[in-house]
Formats: C-alpha cells, structure tokens, sequence
C-alpha cells in the first residue's frame, strides 16, 4: 500500500519538473505546471513584471511577492512542499554572484554546453548578477553530487545556500532578455521508474507516460482506475449536479459551440470549489461540450484554477439547495454574505467577470475597480471612446482600413442600476482636455461680453475659432458642426449620462444625428452647406468625434429608431446586470483619488502618441472570431446575426486596441515615472508602436473575444425583433420581446436534420425554427451556402448528405 501511496502521488501531479509554489492555511505548497503555455503566463503576468521591473530598480525587497517555481523535487502526498524526500527528474541550481563582465561569459559557456549539461531552462536571476539553470538530474547521484556534476562541467560556483530539493527559485519574465532558454521536455508527462517503488526512496528517474501502468498485486484492476475521483458531492451525482445548474442557470440548454467557451469556464468556475481546487477532477468532472476539444477544455479548467476566489458562488449553492443536499461545505457557510454579492448580481453568464478583464492595465483597472466587477464591460465600453478621443493621433489599420480608434457606445440599464458610478470615471479620463476647454470658454465669454457691447457699434469683435474638444449634445445641428470644425484635426468627445437629452433635442433631426455619427465612426468627409453668409459652412476632411450615451433601453430606442441606414451596428452598446434583487451594499465602490490620479496618468501620456499600426496578432484574433461566427450562423441560416458581426469585429478591435495603448502607458509609468515616460515618447517616437506589438499577449487576445461576444450579444439582445422586422415589412415598431432565448446545439436548422435529408424535410425544420414566413427560395439558398461551404453533399437521389 505505501508503494501504492507514493506512486498514487507521483502520477497526480502529471509533471514531474516543474511546479509552481503557492500557499495554503500559511504553508508552502506546490502544484504542477503542465504546459509551456500555462509557464510562460505565469511568468509575463502584468503584475509579475512590474515586480521584475521595480527589483531591478532597487527595490529588493519585493523579490518575496515574485512566483516562485520548484524544480528539483515532489510534493508531499498533502501537496506540501515542507520535508519533501521524493526528487524529480530534473535539478535546479541557482549561480550567483557574478560580476557584469562574468555574465555574458558564464551564459555562452552554459548555452554551449547545453547538450552534455541536459539543459532545460535556463534564465536571469532577478536582481541580476547570476541566473537559475534547470537540467537533467543523473539519477545516480544525489542532489548535492549532480550540483557539484554541473559546477565542475560549466567551471561556475553554485550557491552551496540552495542545495536543497526543496529550495525554491523566485522566477523573472518571460521575455527574451530574462528567459534566455526554454525546453519543452521539461513539461513532459512521466511514470515512475522502480526505483521510485522502493518505499522511502529519495532518487527517481522517469519516462514518457507511454509505458503502461503497472497493476496492483492480485487485482485486475489498473493503477489509473485508482485514481479517479470522487463521482459525487454528499452522495449527489456530479451528472446530477451539472444537469440541475444548467437548468437554473441557462434555462436548460448546455453549452453549444457559440458559448461553450464562457460557459466552461463559469462552470469550472463554480465547481472548483466542491473538487478540491483540483484540474485532474474538474476535468474528470464536467464535458466536453459540443465538440470541445479536451485541451481547449482543460486550459479553461487552468484559467478558472487561476481566477480569484470569492467564496461559495451562489450559483452552485442554488444549485445544491435545488437538490435537497443537506450540507455545504464545513468552513463555507459564512461567506455568502459578504463575498457573494458579485454572484447575487450577476446571476448571468454574461455578466461573470473573465480572468482576463482582472489582469487589466493600469487606468483600465482603476475604472473598473471604481464602479465594481460587476460593472466591468459597461465601463470598459464607456472609456473606450475616452481613450480613442485622447490617443487622437493612433490609426489603427482593420482589415486592411487604416482608421482612427473611432467609437460610439451606449451603456444601458434600468434605472438604479449603477450607471450613475461610470459619469466621474469618464470625467477623470477627460479631465485635462476639459480644463483647456474651460480656458477656451473664458474667451468665449470675454468676446460674447464685447460683442454685446459693442452691438451698435460699426467695428464688431472678431469671433475667436477656438478647439473646445468637449462637446455638449444639448446642442443643435448647426452649432455642433460648427464646433466639429474646429477643434483643428482632434477628435472631439461627448458624453451624456441621460440619453433622453438626444432624444428630445434632436427629435425632429434625429435623422442628421445619426448621419454625423455615422461618418465620425467611419472618419469620413462631412461637409454642410448654406446661402446666407451668417449661416455655419462646414467641410470637414475627417469627422472625428467620439460619443458616449447612459440611458434605459427605452431611451435607447428613442436614439436609434432606424434600423437598416447602418447606425445601430457602430454602436457599441453595453448593458448593466439586472440588480432588482441584490442586497443594498455596505461599503459600495467609488472613485478614490487614487484611482483618479492613476487613470490621469495615463490620459496624460495617450495624446503623446502618433502615428499608423498594424496590429497583426490582434487582426488574425479579429478574423478567427470573425470566421466562427460565421460557421455558427451558417448552420442556423441566421443572417442577422451574421451580418452583425462584421461590424462588431471592427468595434471590438479599436476598443482592445485602446486597452493595449493602457497597457503601453502603464509600462512606460512603471520603468520611467511619470515625467520619464513623457520624455520618452517625445524623444522616441517610435517607441509606443514597438511597445504596442509586445502588448499583444494572449491575456488582451483574450480580452477580444469578451469584448466581441459581449458587443454581438447585446446587439442581438436589443435590436434583433427590431432589424429583421425593419428588412422584412419596413415596420420600425417591433415589438421587444424581452431577454433571448438561448439555444442549444440541437435548435440549429442544421443540427435538428439527420445525417441524410430531403427538401422537404429542410423546409420543415427550417419553418420549426424561423416561423412560417420561410419560402422555398430562402430554403434553396440556405442549401445552396451549405453545399459552398462543403457542409453539405447533393446525393444523385436529390437528397443531401451531411459531410
């Protein structure tokens, strides 16, 4: 039993070289890293490198908060890194102490040597002066030998202080300066040898996990069956458990392929919490929905595992309660109260915060931490606009158009619904522009009193043609042109934390309002002309003007009333979770004067920035969504929801585009203070590009899909009835029927038919699912697409085949 025990522990851990150390009740304990993916974003996390960046500025006390990685040994059978007798196959040596000129020298030597040496990893220390090397440990020495091995081999002293297996090595980044080598065998998946076997064995050498596991002695039982986890929770099923939280959570429908992604990850999530923090359980756990490949399941499994812990999700506990489970978790009842609150609001998917938007720059993050995670994408869809307004001189090329970060954007909620928290944060982003506005309006206000008083007089003041960037829409057509034009090539901005305001002033121009906004999305010519002298004459080479509305839905429909000219698809329309039922908050966040003073900073440096980029990472991220949208609407024949997409593609890359400007700030800030960073951009003018193509990490390529997603979801969410009835009658009044219903994989026209249809039978699903107004015709074309697309074969019978 106790060679089983060892064994049991050594396969668990999948990998047998690399773990990250973490900590538990004030105890050190490791977990596996398993791909080279999952290290070197634990290395590049934002945090991490500012860390990096301020050690190496003097600031050695930090080094403590760095990730710490162990390489030399295994986590004892409670996952604790204390006493640990069991190595790995691999050796971690720490060199230190060298001189600037040593360096350089000490690297080539150990990168020339690398085969003989069995080189895994190699990187900086990171307070500089030596580095961390990770090889392949000779089985029959023990650790302090194969140190000594290594010494002597690459002519180096070792830090006779970290000899230990289970010493620990606090890690740097993963640039190419800090992480100078990198093996992927260091992340191969082994199996014991028979030394390892050996109770109390401290050596152990390993191979691929293509040999078979050995059985248990007089059992026909595999060792891998032994391993399997619990298949319920209190005596519930975790089948039952799953199906009951898709039935209170996603009115019943599991994940298609168009969701399967945020959904996984939400109910990774959730579960974590009742399968022990555990990857190989939830794994075990939950399905592969739709066709979801198993690592794309399992790295949703690690981002879930990563993301931070904020009590017993509310979600499950409905789950269980629905289930008549009699206990909860020993140690969790009480958190609920305080810590829940997030889920009680957010009681849709739509509305769970992603890992990736709490990695968020700085700036980004200030705001979103000023309204509350629940409050993320209807902020970060607000100062969107804010940051394309103040980094006025970026274009960014899309699809081979090279525009500025042009948007418009609407946050929707009922009333009471936090929107009221986003008007100070757009205020703090523009707050510098509107100080030089109210300059400008002292003038104006000098010239209206010398005007007036000189109204009888044959000499009038001239009219100063001042740059007020910050524009009222309480407005009329004529004097909001007139401001367009002279705000000297800038963008200009405005916000209204009632959209109602547009409604009732523009009322009977309604039509002009949307045609200004259409071409400043495009950045296209505007011109007005007019007879009489006095009247504003306005030709405009490029519109630049970015708008920002809060109101109710209602409201919303008051602004957009037409739904084929184009407008509704430039608008990026972002709506607040339903909080009817959420309790009144204690403490509820505002916006402190450090988080003012940060996302000041940063608006401070985005004017700074000029030029055209090509973003080529962030563009193939565009068209990849763009493509699988396209497959999805495909095979449901749904053209809305196809034709939205192009559109928010666009919209989704500007606004990621304006979050990795942040990113780029925010770097600069951190290596050269505030006043370096200004000086830095001046005198290299270049530098923020080349910066920019760096910000392209997988967390911001991330960020595109939720930003994409969410945008094409509220577009649907709002204007659908709306926009096929507009094409289909012109009658602009369709009735709103509430929230979508969400489908499942089987109420798509495509999946509903057999393997081998007829036309007919085409015809009828097709009439199932879009209602009686389908025609032959509209069949035929859907058939027609299907076929193109090779989703589809015509059978010499006349009947088609599902390739």
């Amino acid at each position: 039993m106790a060679k089983l025990c060892v064994l049991r522990q050594f396969v668990s851990n999948n990998n047998m070289s690399v773990h990250m150390i973490y900590y538990k009740d004030g105890a050190k304990r490791m977990r596996p890293v398993l791909t080279r993916e999952e290290y070197l974003s634990l290395r590049n996390g934002g945090e991490q490198r500012r860390l990096v960046e301020r050690i190496r500025a003097g600031e050695e006390g930090l080094k403590s908060k760095l990730v710490q990685m162990n390489y030399s040994c295994l986590p004892n059978e409670d996952g604790s890194l204390k006493g640990s007798k069991m190595m790995s196959t691999t050796v971690g040596m720490d060199i230190d102490h060298l001189t600037k000129e040593e360096m350089p020298t000490v690297r080539e030597r150990i990168l020339q040597k690398k085969e003989e040496l069995g080189l895994l990893m190699l990187e900086e220390s990171a307070r500089g002066g030596g580095y961390h090397l990770v090889f392949r440990r000779r089985p029959e020495l023990s650790q302090e030998e194969n140190l000594k091995w290594a010494s002597e081999l690459l002519e180096v002293k070792y830090d006779d202080g970290a000899k230990d297996i289970t010493r620990v090595f606090f890690t740097t980044t993963a640039s190419a300066e800090d992480l100078l080598f990198l093996d992927d065998e260091i992340f191969e998946r082994l199996t014991p040898s028979p030394s390892l076997l050996r109770e109390g064995s401290g050596q152990t050498q390993g191979q691929k996990l293509s040999t078979p596991l050995p059985h248990r002695e007089g059992k026909g039982e595999s060792l891998e069956s032994l391993l399997l986890f619990p298949s319920s929770y209190h005596g519930i099923p975790f089948t039952d458990i799953i199906r009951k939280y898709w039935e209170l959570n996603n009115h019943g429908f599991e994940p298609t392929i168009g969701d399967r992604d945020t959904l996984t990850y939400q109910l990774a999530c959730d579960l974590r919490h009742i399968c022990g923090k555990n990857a190989d359980w939830l794994d075990q756990v939950i399905p592969c929905y739709n066709g979801f490949p198993e690592e794309e399941k399992r790295a949703k499994i690690k981002s879930a595992l990563s993301s931070e812990y904020n009590g017993f999700p509310q979600r499950l506990r409905n789950t269980l309660n629905a289930l008549t489970s009699p206990d909860l978790p020993k140690g969790e009842e009480g958190l609920a109260d305080e810590d829940d609150n997030d889920d009680a609001v957010a009681n849709s998917s739509l509305f769970t915060l992603p890992s990736s938007l709490k990695r968020m720059p700085m700036g980004i993050r200030d705001s979103i931490d000023a309204v509350g995670p629940q409050l993320s994408m209807p902020v970060i869809t607000a100062i969107c606009p804010c940051i394309g307004t103040l980094a006025t001189g970026v274009t960014l090329d899309v699809h081979g158009q090279k525009r500025g970060l042009n948007l418009i954007a609407y946050i929707a909620g009922d009333f009471a619904s936090g929107k009221g928290g986003i008007d100070p944060v757009v205020e703090a982003w523009m707050s510098e522009v509107q100080a030089l506005d109210k300059m400008y309006q002292v003038q104006e206000d000098e010239w209206r009193a010398k005007k007036r008083a000189a109204k009888n007089k044959k000499e009038q003041p001239e009219e100063p043609k001042l740059p007020v960037r910050c524009l009222t829409l309480n407005n009329t057509v004529a004097n909001l042109a007139e401001r367009l034009a002279n705000t000297e090539g800038k963008h200009a901005f405005s916000f209204t934390p009632e959209a109602d305001t547009v409604a009732q002033k523009w009322k009977s121009t309604m039509s002009d309002f949307s045609v200004m906004l259409r071409q400043s999305y495009d950045g296209t010519k505007y011109e007005r002309e007019a007879r009489s002298a006095d009247a504003v004459n306005v030709h405009i080479d490029k519109l630049l003007w970015n708008v920002c509305m809060c109101g109710t839905p209602d409201a919303l429909y008051r602004v957009v009333n037409n739904y084929t000219d184009g407008f509704q698809s430039r608008i990026a329309v972002a709506r607040t979770p339903d909080n009817t039922f959420a309790p009144l908050q204690d403490k509820p966040p505002v916006l402190t004067d450090r988080q003012r003073d940060r996302i000041q900073q940063i608006a401070h440096l985005l004017p700074l920035m000029y030029g055209e980029v090509v973003l080529p990472k962030l563009e193939a991220k565009g068209r990849e969504w763009v493509e699988r949208i396209r497959l999805e609407t495909m095979k449901n024949d749904d053209r809305t929801r196809a034709r939205q997409r192009f559109r928010v593609c666009v919209t989704a890359q500007r606004m990621t585009c304006c979050l990795m400007l942040c990113k780029v700030c925010e770097g600069l800030i951190q290596k050269h203070g505030l006043t370096g960073a200004e000086a830095q951009l001046k005198q290299q003018p270049g530098l923020w590009k080349e910066m920019l193509l760096k910000a392209q990490t997988p967390t911001m390529l991330e960020v595109y899909d939720v930003i994409a997603d969410s945008l094409l979801e509220n577009a649907l969410y709002f204007f659908r009835d709306r926009i096929e009835n507009a094409f289909q009658s012109r009658d602009y009044a369709g009735n709103m029927n509430g929230e979508r219903t969400k489908r499942g994989k089987n109420d798509s026209i495509f999946e509903r038919l057999d393997i081998q249809f007829s036309f007919e039978q085409a015809m009828q699903q097709s009439v199932a699912v879009k209602g009686a107004n389908v025609n032959h015709n509209t069949v035929r074309q859907m058939l027609k697409n299907w076929r193109k697309q090779k989703l589809v074969v015509l059978e010499e019978d006349g009947n088609y085949r599902k390739v």
